[in-house]
């Protein structure tokens, strides 16, 4: 699965340093690409096309709403 980004950007461009909000955010990030490694072979083996997984796993991506936005 992908691996975690090597450097994680704030909103100002700088990268987060705090040691602590590393280890959660590679943690999340981990545990994210497994839940969604699971959904999308328990997807495909159930014989949802890969592609249309996919699309249907980016739209979910694309929908995420911001926690700043409320």
């Amino acid at each position: 699965m992908n691996d975690a980004p090597i450097r994680w950007p704030m909103a100002d461009g700088t990268p987060v340093s705090c040691r602590e909000k590393l280890r959660t955010l590679e943690e999340n990030h981990a545990e994210a690409a497994q839940v969604l490694q699971d959904a999308f072979e328990d997807a495909v083996l159930m014989g949802v096309d890969e592609a249309a997984m996919r699309r249907i796993m980016n739209d979910m991506v694309a929908g995420l709403r911001s926690p700043k936005r409320r």
